[in-house]
């Protein structure tokens, strides 16, 4: 009988660890299955993360108009005025003139820019009582000085209130500072 109880005790241990050895492996290909799942939700997730259509801001325009532009505008009574405009960032701007006469002095302005989407302008807004300039910009290194109405000025001489930014001349002449 002792023989008996022993080969029991044996099968029974062998069954034992045969339904824990099954159970284990069907454990595992579930995990395993887990495992993958995650994996590809973490992919997805990550996808949609590194995807910003959906919330980027639009560019806000004065961030990226910004440089300095030069050129000669016409002047009644004098060969004409140098014109140094310089669009800061923050929309700050400094508008230096200097009339093309003997021993003439600069005239520094001050103040905020903005941008006109609609009619493609700069607006200067100084900081003192001095009226608002617009410029229509012709392209990324041009700008055009408009009547205080903002129509274009026309005549012989339209082409000569142009302004150009620095970087697109390759010769140039500029105010020191």
């Amino acid at each position: 009988m002792h023989a008996l109880k022993k080969q029991v005790k044996q099968k029974l241990t062998l069954i034992a660890f045969s339904i824990l050895f099954s159970a284990n492996y069907a454990m595992a290909a579930t995990d395993l299955t887990a495992q993958e799942n995650f994996v590809r939700a973490r992919i997805k997730n990550h996808q949609q993360d590194t995807d910003h259509t959906n919330h980027v801001k639009p560019v806000d325009k004065n961030l990226e108009f910004h440089g300095i532009f030069y050129g000669y505008l016409p002047c009644n009574d004098c060969n004409g005025i140098k014109s140094t405009l310089s669009l800061k960032q923050n929309n700050n701007y400094l508008l230096v003139t200097q009339p093309a006469k003997e021993s003439s002095r600069e005239y520094y302005e001050k103040g905020k820019y903005s941008w006109n989407d609609e009619t493609h302008t700069v607006v200067l807004t100084p900081r003192s009582e001095a009226s608002t300039r617009q410029y229509l910009i012709k392209d990324e290194g041009t700008l055009i000085l408009l009547n205080t109405d903002g129509s274009q000025i026309k005549g012989a001489e339209e082409d000569s209130y142009t302004l150009r930014r620095s970087d697109t001349v390759k010769s140039r002449e500029v105010h020191i500072h």
